[in-house]
């Protein structure tokens, strides 16, 4: 039914990859390592951290900003690209009724780990919440990639949950954009810049995508919109992308998400197959050849932001990782579990054919694999320099997010505990 396990298996090791070499280099050289990620690229360049000197702002261009900052809006847009496509077209996966529980259990999903991640620091004190509140987002992330390996091995790939999951991966990704963006800015808000991301956005539908389509009318040839692919593929959009992503970082807002406007621009396909499904690759609209171009590019750029995000040295495990791990292994699953009945009995709005509520407790535990996303809104919403306890906030946080693989040798558990048995595609 899939055709991603490859990709996904691609995708996982070499993030895993760069993730272990960062763990091994750091706790053997730390000093090294860190050199290695804060290396200046650029010194006063038009991009990188915004620094004040002598009351004028300055650009430094470092690697962990090329990768964290420029290279993962690739990452951030082919994510935006499934969930636009299951949002926007015909039969897309998020829209209708049978989307309602998997939404309704998304929120509880990301609800669920809010209330525990947060509770539990209030009880530890108002030193330690004052200190780790502002990282409440870290545990509500789900890791696409890693889920769905996991959600395999535990239901096979025919079972109705592995879908579900699918769904409720993609809407935690959408709800993710959205914290990022609104919860954490990277640096003094000046909306106004995101005038320039708007208008390349609207720019680059209009002549590229509306017009030539407007000119074709009654053609059946297209023989503008085909002169367009044909001559000016996705260069149009990548011009728009690298505006709207300056727009992003002059406005204070993650740059990571800068090419989130263009994406709806680009010319699509005009129904949903289904997340992942194996008709995609058999697709010629702009915005699947996009997708298809950046697969092996958005592979590397994983590997080095594993590399440069997952050098956690062992002593920094503290009241923040439990923190997040609580958050993922505890509230995750309740918060599916709880939500997911309220939508499938109370409201009503059921679950897929042969899916029972204990594979919805089992895909809550699969759904706390954080990883990807939970490292990266670590490094967002705690300063580097900020301590607890002796140690890097940031750096405990992350390892929480680390240790989330825990959660396939759970959700593993957990399914042969409730009798799942395994559906062949």
């Amino acid at each position: 039914m899939y055709r991603v396990w490859n990709f996904v298996t691609n995708y996982s090791l070499l993030l895993i990859g760069g993730a272990v070499t960062a763990l091994v280099w750091v706790n053997i050289h730390p000093n090294s390592y860190h050199d290695v990620v804060e290396f200046v690229l650029l010194d006063n360049a038009i991009i990188g951290h915004a620094h004040e000197v002598n009351g004028q702002i300055y650009r430094t261009l470092t690697l962990h900003y090329l990768v964290n900052d420029v290279l993962m809006a690739f990452f951030f847009a082919v994510a935006a690209k499934e969930v636009w496509e299951a949002v926007i077209l015909r039969n897309g996966a998020l829209r209708g009724k049978k989307a309602a529980t998997p939404l309704i259990a998304t929120l509880g999903g990301m609800a669920g780990p809010v209330v525990v991640y947060l509770g539990l620091a209030a009880i530890l004190g108002s030193d330690t919440y004052d200190a780790v509140a502002k990282g409440w987002a870290v545990p509500t992330a789900t890791d696409i990639a890693f889920s769905y390996i996991v959600g395999r091995i535990v239901f096979g790939a025919g079972h109705p949950a592995v879908r579900f999951l699918l769904l409720l991966a993609i809407a935690d990704d959408a709800a993710g954009l959205f914290i990022l963006a609104v919860f954490y800015p990277s640096g003094a808000l000046a909306p106004v810049w995101l005038l320039l991301s708007a208008g390349a956005s609207a720019a680059v539908f209009v002549l590229f995508n509306w017009l030539p389509r407007i000119l074709d009318r009654g053609d059946q040839a297209r023989p503008n919109s085909s002169w367009v692919r044909k001559y000016l593929s996705f260069w149009p959009y990548l011009a728009a992308g690298a505006a709207s992503w300056y727009g992003f970082q002059e406005s204070g807002l993650h740059p990571a998400l800068g090419l989130l406007p263009v994406v709806p621009a680009i010319p699509h396909a005009d129904r949903a197959f289904g997340i992942f499904a194996e008709a995609e690759q058999y697709l010629t609209d702009l915005l699947n050849h996009i997708q298809r171009l950046l697969k092996h590019p958005v592979e590397v750029i994983l590997f080095f932001f594993g590399l440069l995000n997952a050098g956690v040295e062992f002593s920094s495990i503290g009241t923040p990782t439990w923190l997040v791990l609580a958050g993922l292994l505890i509230g995750k699953p309740a918060g599916v579990l709880l939500f997911g009945w309220v939508a499938a009995r109370p409201l009503r709005l059921g679950l897929p054919v042969g899916m029972r509520m204990a594979d919805l407790f089992v895909v809550g535990c699969v759904a706390a694999i954080g990883f990807t996303v939970s490292i990266f809104i670590a490094s967002v919403a705690f300063d580097g320099s900020a301590t607890i306890e002796g140690i890097r906030i940031q750096d405990a946080a992350k390892m929480g997010a680390l240790f989330s693989f825990g959660a396939a040798l759970i959700a593993i558990a957990a399914g042969r505990a409730v009798g799942v048995r395994k559906q062949r595609a």
